[in-house]
C-alpha cells in the first residue's frame, strides 16, 4: 500500500510531539519494515527543515532531510502538481499540493492529522488512529512497534 504521510506525521515523529508521536512512530516504522510504501512530497522537506532548524536547530534539521530522503519515497513537485494542486477547491494551496502529488504518484491513500483540510480529495484520507486501525486489519502480524530510523529519530 502506498501512502502519502503529511508533514505533521514526521514532524511528530521528528520533534517528539506528544501525544501524537506513538502513533507516528507506528506509522514509520508500518513503512520501515516494508508494510507499507510511505512517500513524501518535497516540499515537504524544505518545510520539514525550516521547521526543525527553528525548533532543534540546523544540525537536527539537516539529520532528519537526511533521514526522510534515506527512507522515504519523494513525490516530485513540479508544473503539473502545482497546476493540479492550483484547481482543487481546498483553501490551504499546501495541502492542495499534498493531494495533487498524491494523485500523481498513484497513492492508496493520505495519513494526517488534520483530515478535514483533505476533504475535498479523491484520495482517501485517514487519521493516524484510524490508518493504524486499517492497518492492523490488513496486516495482523505487522511489526510497528520497532525503533525508528537508524539515527533514532
Amino acid at each position: 500500500m502506498k501512502v502519502l504521510l503529511d508533514l505533521n506525521i514526521v514532524l511528530d515523529v521528528i520533534l517528539n510531539r506528544h501525544p501524537w508521536v506513538e502513533e507516528a512512530k507506528q506509522i514509520w516504522n508500518a513503512h520501515e519494515s516494508g508494510v507499507i510504501n510511505g512517500t513524501l512530497t518535497a516540499t515537504e522537506l524544505t518545510n520539514l527543515f525550516y521547521i526543525v532548524r527553528r525548533i532543534a536547530g540546523e544540525s537536527v534539521a539537516w539529520m532528519s532531510v537526511k533521514e526522510c530522503l534515506s527512507t522515504f519515497a519523494i513525490a516530485a513537485v513540479d508544473r503539473d502538481a502545482l497546476e493540479n494542486a492550483a484547481q482543487q477547491v481546498g483553501m490551504d494551496f499546501e495541502d492542495n499540493v499534498c493531494i495533487a502529488c498524491a494523485e500523481l504518484s498513484s497513492v492508496n491513500l493520505i495519513v494526517t492529522r488534520d483530515p478535514a483540510g483533505f476533504a475535498h480529495s479523491r484520495i482517501p484520507v485517514l487519521s493516524p488512529t484510524e490508518f493504524l486501525l486499517k492497518l492492523a486489519q490488513t496486516n495482523p502480524n505487522a511489526e510497528t512497534n520497532d525503533q525508528v530510523g537508524e539515527s533514532g529519530l
